[in-house]
């Protein structure tokens, strides 16, 4: 497939590497239907740039930008730039980048999955929900024109394990973020200091309209676990809902109001595929194509 014509997702930032990946040695790497080459300069500075089929550079670089663990470019001109996570700032939080999964669907199927809470009791039993804790308490969702964002607040589910140090089951408080169309937040209390919140965000490259990759990125006000727990406990998470999303029928978001009917849990679904309509997103999405 080309390389899209989409204007709403060729002007956005897309995370496309982790930086320790970046080095001197070139990686192919695909982004919106467009192959890159990607590889830092003798001064170190990453380079992006976009190849033809024969593997040659073709234009000018791309804006780069380093930000939150990974390598950001767009093949567009960004309005604004990349979103702000503060908490990416503060220096006692653990830094936990979880490595890329590929995921046969589209980048917006995987936005919505990561807002369902619904699904916790039965694809993620005895992690993140279960049986018979199954109704979602109503929560508030909105589009907030000031920073055009998706926020979903108010949020609060049962969960039989609320972090890896807890064991204990319980209601816990969630806000959802969507700060871009392509990228995804979820804050939590965090169980050892009650008056911050865990951050952690989802950043996903669009390959192709009906495949991407995502990789999480946590900001954890967490000094006790091993890394190696915190990775396992989030990768079991992600293995789970790839299963869900690769099976989603259709692969492309439909963006029609009666397209797929809605319930009340999906409240944060329903401001998130309105905000994609508004914005005139056709890239994996059923309101249009390329």
């Amino acid at each position: 497939m080309a390389k899209t014509s989409d204007p709403v997702a060729l002007n956005e930032w897309y995370a496309i590497e982790t930086l320790s990946e970046v080095t001197a040695t070139p990686r192919l790497t695909r982004l919106l239907g467009q192959d890159l080459i990607v590889a830092r300069d003798a001064d170190g500075a990453p380079r992006v740039q976009e190849i033809d089929e024969a593997g040659k550079p073709i234009g000018a670089p791309l804006p780069t930008r380093e930000r939150y663990g990974c390598l950001w470019t767009t093949l567009g001109e960004p309005q604004r730039e990349i979103f702000d996570i503060p908490e990416a700032a503060e220096d006692d939080r653990r830094f936990v980048i979880c490595g890329w999964v590929k995921l046969r669907t589209s980048a917006p199927r995987v936005i919505e999955n990561f807002l369902d809470m619904a699904h916790f009791p039965y694809v993620h039993h005895d992690i993140l929900g279960a049986v018979p804790h199954t109704e979602v308490p109503t929560y508030e969702s909105e589009i907030r024109r000031d920073v055009d964002e998706v926020w979903a607040t108010n949020c609060r589910f049962f969960q039989p394990r609320i972090a890896v140090t807890e064991s204990a089951g319980d209601f816990v408080q969630l806000t959802y973020r969507v700060p871009s169309p392509f990228t995804v937040m979820l804050y939590r209390v965090c169980p050892s200091a009650p008056s911050r919140l865990d951050a952690i965000a989802l950043f996903i490259q669009p390959i192709e309209e009906e495949l991407c990759r995502a990789q999480p990125v946590m900001f954890l006000v967490d000094e006790q676990s091993a890394y190696n727990d915190i990775l396992k406990f989030e990768q079991v998470i992600f293995s789970q809902d790839r299963i869900i999303v690769e099976n989603q029928r259709p692969l492309r978001l439909p963006l029609e109001p009666r397209a797929e009917i809605p319930t009340r849990a999906d409240g944060s679904s329903v401001a998130y595929r309105r905000w994609l309509k508004e914005k005139g997103l056709r890239y994996g999405t059923i309101a249009g194509s390329r």
